[in-house]
This record gives C-alpha cells, sequence and structure tokens, in this order.
C-alpha cells in the first residue's frame, strides 16, 4: 500500500489519462502497456510502458514541445502533438519530472517522479 500523495487529483488522473492514451495508441494488437507507482523515499514514481515503435532518441527531448510529434504519421491517430506538452506541465505545476526512455526489447517507457 502507498501512503496519501498531496497532488491536485485531477490533473493526475488527467496526467495519466494522456500518458495511457498514447501508449494504446501506438502499441500495435498483440502488444502490452503497462502501468506502475512506486514509492521510494519520498518520492513517487509513475511508469507508463509499451511495446509499440519507441521514440527516436534525437526526438526525445523534443516530443514535450507543443505541436511536435516524432513522426508525421503519428497525425493519422487523430493526436495533435498537444498531449505530452500538457503532461509536462501537469508535472512542472506538481514540482516534479517526466522522462522517456527506450524499453528493453522495443517501446517508450515514461516516468514520471512526484515529490
Amino acid at each position: 500500500a502507498l501512503p496519501p500523495c498531496t497532488a491536485d487529483a485531477d490533473r493526475i488522473m488527467q496526467l495519466l489519462s494522456i500518458l495511457l492514451h498514447n501508449a494504446v495508441s501506438y502499441t500495435p494488437e498483440g502488444g502490452s502497456v503497462e502501468l506502475s507507482v512506486l514509492r521510494r523515499k519520498n518520492r513517487f514514481f509513475l511508469s507508463v510502458s509499451d511495446t509499440g515503435p519507441g521514440i527516436p532518441p534525437e526526438d526525445r527531448k523534443k516530443i514535450f514541445e507543443r505541436f511536435y510529434r516524432a513522426e508525421k504519421s503519428r497525425s493519422a491517430k487523430g493526436h495533435f502533438g498537444l498531449g505530452l506538452s500538457i503532461a509536462f506541465e501537469i508535472v512542472k505545476l506538481h514540482h516534479g519530472s517526466i522522462t522517456v526512455s527506450e524499453r528493453p526489447g522495443g517501446g517508450s517507457v515514461f516516468t514520471v517522479m512526484l515529490p
């Protein structure tokens, strides 16, 4: 069991919704999406990982910018490049951080740290 965390519950739900929607949208049929929550010391770590195509290393720093999409073909999925920038702002307002890394075996892992 995790102890209570002081945060804006609606914004954290929005954050998780954005990350999970992206993961599900880019994971092919038969792939998987995982959500995990962990507490270390006085910090909470939320991770969403998927077995999708992943994000090229050169795009990882840019994906939190408004309207940025790593692949132009992603617009066909109804994404406009705003979700991750909104997620970034939510995390920033909570004095946390958000990162993206490559998932071993393919895919992406988004990790949010909240104090």
